[in-house]
């Protein structure tokens, strides 16, 4: 028996969930995830959450809820996804280091033929990194399936000064909005399991 379909592969989400004691199948779907000549964080990101919900609606239906996230990192108006290489994980640590950038994660359910979403806003710090932190960073091989090339949970911690906002939300699914999504749904955080 489960509560949800976990429309993701992503270890950290499904950890995440996990922890709010949520019992969950795990799927993958495919969209196009490449960001349209000027377009704008926000727009992007409810664009890519919602064509990832249909793509799972269209696998499962809506007669179980069905949650969907994407994570993006910002900064400058520069909208980043997980790095393709080191050449690509290069520039965008050099854009991080020593300031301040954005954390978006958008959140959807798909239940009963409704959609239910929320977006959550992080800020995160950065110290000053090196060249050679950045390649030893990147031989680890924790930047590659990260936004923004880094993972607040793993060793990219080592670059984070300080942070306003929500660190499950940086990782990659906000429990407060969470929670309040499934909800919605008729899932109860807090439930008493038999």
């Amino acid at each position: 028996m489960f509560d949800l379909y976990l429309a993701s592969q992503s270890p950290r989400r499904a950890e995440l969930l996990s922890q709010l004691s949520i019992r969950y199948k795990q799927f993958s779907v495919d969209v196009n995830e490449e960001i349209h000549i000027g377009e704008k964080p926000d727009d992007y990101i409810s664009r890519v959450t919602l064509e990832k919900l249909k793509a799972a609606f269209h696998k499962v239906g809506d007669n179980v809820p069905v949650l969907v996230a994407d994570t993006i990192v910002v900064a400058d108006d520069i909208i980043m996804g997980k790095p393709a290489s080191l050449a690509k994980s290069k520039q965008m640590l050099r854009l991080l280091s020593g300031r301040w950038h954005k954390v978006y994660t958008m959140i959807a359910v798909a239940f009963e033929g409704h959609i239910y979403q929320d977006r959550q806003v992080s800020e995160v710090k950065f110290r000053d990194i090196s060249d050679a932190e950045i390649h030893r960073y990147w031989a680890s091989g924790e930047p590659e399936d990260k936004a923004g090339s880094y993972g607040i949970q793993g060793l990219g911690a080592i670059f984070v000064e300080t942070f306003r906002g929500s660190y499950t939300g940086i990782m990659g699914l906000p429990h407060f909005e969470t929670a309040k999504l499934l909800e919605k749904c008729g899932i109860e955080i807090l439930r008493q399991r038999v």
